[in-house]
């Protein structure tokens, strides 16, 4: 039987059939089953941020097994302090940390904080935008804007109104004194890497302030250097209520993280919310060989740079399928003229290229942070070759 067919006949049918079986990786490459080389521009879908293998990551991962596995909830663990600590340190601002296992489970955290916010004066409304994307569980997938995601599962939480992403006086019009919080991404992420204008955040801020309500900022695929910054809202000086973050903090491992800050961070109490396997010690260390690495190996300049090269690169890509490139940092997308972003995922692939259709006229680029210039070089002639294919 091959790959496929195992897979078909025990998995779950959420994911489709994969095109491919990976096998390994080192730094921006990885190899599949049957020998073939890629150049990984997914990166586990912006999660790889060390790329694949990192001797940092493996490094603190088997010295962590070796030492200690897991703990659960009932005992502290060094790996997990020393982390919350890194974590509020680069925030610079007083906050709390609750480690989880997920983005979704990162962001559900902040759904319960801004319930217990809203309580008191009996606000319960959540306020979110069209096309975002805040994960599959049913709190989680209550804000997340994407009707055909949400329908299936109704009746979902709620109350939660939609607004669209960037429109400010929608936003203003919808948040008011029933409104417990909003919840925003500095940029949609799987809704096709779509930048705000400039300023928006700094105005969903002001919005909040005036309503009372909280500002949750979900920084699961923006966070952690994807941008340039540790954090997304840094870029702009906004000051989050709460921040959630997952994909790249872990490097590959499983870990989410909601940081609230202030007075948020004190509205949990023992028994209000737990994660038997969230913050175990070997995520941990991984996470911390994470920010270590990015920081000593300055990577936010490298993401900035390097970004910029792969930006420029995309730009003169020449062919009446690309109407234009959007994005920051190494989070960009190449945006079609026609709905077959899955026709030139598959071309690249061909040509050992990783991208993602992460909509119909859209392929999104999320490579690891530890990218080079060489490296964007040697992508770009594929990608080309690609849309040529599928242009034809």
């Amino acid at each position: 039987m091959t790959y496929q067919q195992r897979w078909d006949a025990v998995m779950m049918r959420n994911y489709g059939t994969p095109p491919i079986a990976l096998d390994h990786g080192q730094g921006v490459r990885v190899w599949d089953t049957d020998g073939h080389e890629y150049l990984d521009f997914v990166g586990g879908i912006a999660v790889s941020s060390l790329g694949h293998a990192h001797p940092a990551i493996v490094a603190a991962v088997t010295e962590q097994v070796g030492r200690l596995v897991h703990t659960s909830n009932l005992a502290m663990h060094e790996p997990g302090l020393r982390l919350a600590e890194r974590l509020v340190e680069l925030l610079a601002l007083p906050a709390r940390v609750f480690f989880a296992n997920s983005g979704a489970e990162a962001n559900e955290c902040a759904l319960k904080i801004a319930r217990l916010h809203g309580r008191a004066e009996g606000r319960t409304e959540i306020v979110s935008c069209h096309d975002s994307f805040h994960g599959r569980t049913l709190g989680a997938l209550s804000v997340t804007g994407n009707a055909a995601k949400r329908e299936p599962f109704a009746p979902l939480p709620g109350p939660v109104t939609f607004v669209d992403y960037g429109d400010v006086a929608a936003l203003r019009a919808a948040v008011g004194p029933q409104t417990a919080a909003v919840i925003v991404e500095p940029t949609l992420g799987e809704g096709g890497v779509v930048v705000p204008p400039v300023g928006f955040l700094r105005d969903v801020r002001a919005i909040c302030d005036e309503a009372g309500a909280l500002l949750v900022v979900d920084e699961v695929q923006s966070g952690i250097g994807r941008t340039g910054h540790w954090f997304a809202t840094q870029a702009e000086g906004v000051r989050p209520d709460v921040v959630t973050l997952a994909k790249g903090l872990g490097g590959g491992l499983p870990i989410g993280a909601c940081l609230a800050v202030g007075d948020a961070g004190e509205l949990f109490g023992p028994g209000d919310h737990g994660s038997t396997f969230g913050g175990n010690p070997i995520a941990c260390a991984a996470a911390l060989a994470v920010l270590t690495t990015i920081a000593d190996d300055h990577l936010l300049d490298n993401v900035k740079r390097v970004g910029e090269h792969l930006a420029q690169a995309l730009g003169q890509i020449d062919s009446p399928l690309v109407r234009g490139v959007r994005g920051s940092g190494l989070w960009r997308a190449v945006a079609l003229s026609e709905p077959r972003a899955a026709e030139v995922e598959a071309a690249a692939r061909g040509r050992g290229l990783l991208v993602n259709a992460v909509k119909p006229d859209a392929l999104r680029l999320a490579p690891p942070l530890v990218l080079t210039e060489a490296e964007v070089d040697d992508a770009i002639p594929r990608l080309v070759a690609a849309l040529e294919e599928v242009a034809r």
